[in-house]
């Protein structure tokens, strides 16, 4: 192509274009709603339990009498717990005795703990807040509450303190200040592990806990 053609060309295009700006549509600025506790904990409650979650609204007090009606229902034989959770003292106190599962807490070393591990029936772990928003569960990891905690065993109980939970995933940002204190593994956890093959088959615990249980404490 010769530059008299190629300059032709380009002269077409420049003089096809248009002035006038794109239609940007106008509206004001969308806020998150905003909830009071009452409304946080129903709507997470809602959420969790539409994706097969098993919530409970209860007393803080109440959670260890809870926890044996959970265990005993399930005959689980096994819990694991980290030692220094801020709930290990009313574990030990309360989960003892026939038709109690063996308590097996956290060592801090994994591959000690890891064959042991894998036969566990039930996790039990903190959390750090929750969301309201989609139904989901905060949880940090630390040294004394790693993640295989929740992830290995059959079933991972949660313990979820009401004032905790926020709006939505923006507000729990702000006010827990990720920005300066982000951990290397955040878990955001709405409900048991679940999979579906080829056939669109759903299947649950193939790569996680099959039960996700959680105690919200007011």
């Amino acid at each position: 192509m010769s530059s008299t053609a190629r300059d032709r060309i380009f002269a077409r295009l420049h003089a096809a274009r248009t002035t006038v700006s794109p239609y940007v549509p106008q509206g004001g600025t969308w806020q998150a709603p905003m909830l009071d506790k009452d409304q946080r904990i129903e709507l997470l409650k809602k959420r969790m339990e539409t994706v097969r979650s098993e919530v409970h609204v209860l007393p803080e007090a109440e959670w260890s009498a809870k926890l044996v009606e959970l265990l005993k229902v399930r005959e689980a034989k096994t819990l694991t717990y980290g030692h220094d959770a801020w709930f290990g003292g009313a574990l030990r106190s309360k989960i003892k005795g026939k038709g109690m599962p063996r308590l097996v807490p956290y060592g801090e070393n994994a591959e000690a703990f890891r064959d042991e591990l894998f036969g566990i029936d039930v996790g039990i772990t903190s959390t750090l807040g929750g969301i309201a928003e989609n139904g989901t569960l905060i949880v940090w990891p630390t040294p004394q509450e790693p993640r295989l905690l929740s992830l290995v065993p059959t079933v991972h109980v949660a313990l979820l303190k009401a004032d905790t939970i926020h709006s939505t995933l923006a507000e729990a940002m702000r006010e827990m200040r990720w920005a300066e204190n982000m951990p290397t593994n955040a878990l955001l956890i709405s409900g048991p592990s679940k999979t579906a093959d080829i056939e669109m088959t759903l299947a649950f615990g193939v790569h996680g806990p099959k039960e996700l249980i959680v105690l919200v404490l007011e």
